[in-house]
């Protein structure tokens, strides 16, 4: 079985003799390893040794494999997912961050969640995502697609935006405030929380639209259908606003209009089985427990 690795650069010492353990499960007979070069050379530098692998990942090139370990957070598992791309490859996430809702599993548990790999001992979700086009064609950055959400932001600190928004060519509202969150099920646990839009089931067949700091105590977030397409249009006194994919910005101007809708792709992540989503609502959000 083919299996790549990546990870953020910066680990904790705690973590070292976890990944040493790793990488000596990896290393078997039944396992051929690949690693992401920047994360290969960042953990050779912090162990002082080197990693037998059989390859290298460097930017830009084209591979393959059967899964992929991502070795960080929630970021690193959407940075591994970009790299991914539409190869639709399981990935698991190790968390090795703070909280953790994609990157759920524990190191501890990495030499013994290779070998449900290798036995195909796992479930896999498949998660949506969004797809963010401009309407005259203007590259919405180089992965014009988010797992979490896409946010429509306001440039300047001091000025509102007013954000007209249509589903299906069907008009919805004009959100004023801060801002426009359009979240992925998989998001909302993410920036979608955070301004009180609600936990959606990974597998639901929706989007979260929330308003941020909305100027009107009637506007309140909305589940649509992810069949819809969403057309934005923002009306501000700048000349330009932000488009945030996942954290990544682009800023337009003002006459720009963008699409979303569902890629033609999903992103695969892999749990252990038996696992499922209200286990990670209990475990990272001690979802239903009594402080009393």
């Amino acid at each position: 079985m083919k299996i790549a690795v990546f990870g953020k650069r910066r680990q904790s010492e705690e973590d070292f003799c976890r990944l040493v353990k790793l990488f000596e499960r990896l290393s078997c007979d039944d396992v051929e390893c690949i690693v992401e070069k920047r994360f290969y050379d960042a953990l050779t530098r912090a162990l002082r040794m080197e990693i037998p692998v059989a390859g290298l990942i460097y930017p830009d090139s084209d591979w393959d494999a059967d899964a992929v370990l991502s070795i960080g957070g929630d970021g690193t598992l959407l940075r591994t997912a970009r790299a991914v791309a539409d190869k639709e490859i399981p990935i698991v996430g190790f968390n090795t961050g703070h909280l953790g809702f994609l990157a759920e599993e524990m190191l501890d548990d990495a030499p013994a969640m290779v070998d449900r790999l290798v036995t195909g001992d796992y479930d896999v979700d498949e998660r949506s995502q969004l797809w963010v086009t401009s309407e005259s064609g203007v590259p919405m950055t180089e992965w014009p697609f988010a797992l979490n959400e896409v946010a429509v932001l306001r440039q300047d600190s001091a000025n509102m935006i007013s954000v007209d928004t249509r589903l299906d060519g069907m008009p919805v509202a004009t959100y004023q405030g801060d801002g426009l969150i359009i979240s992925t099920p998989t998001g909302s646990t993410a920036y979608n929380l955070s301004v009180g839009g609600p936990i959606v089931e990974p597998s639901a067949p929706a989007w979260v639209l929330s308003p941020i700091a909305p100027h009107s105590l009637t506007m309140r977030p909305l589940v649509v259908s992810d069949s819809r397409v969403i057309a934005i249009s923002v009306d501000t006194r700048s000349d330009f606003y932000r488009v945030s994919l996942d954290g990544r910005t682009v800023t337009l101007p003002r006459e720009e209009r963008i699409i979303i809708a569902r890629a033609p792709f999903v992103t695969r992540i892999v749990h252990a089985a038996r696992h499922n989503f209200f286990d990670t609502l209990r475990n990272k959000l001690l979802w239903g427990v009594s402080k009393r």
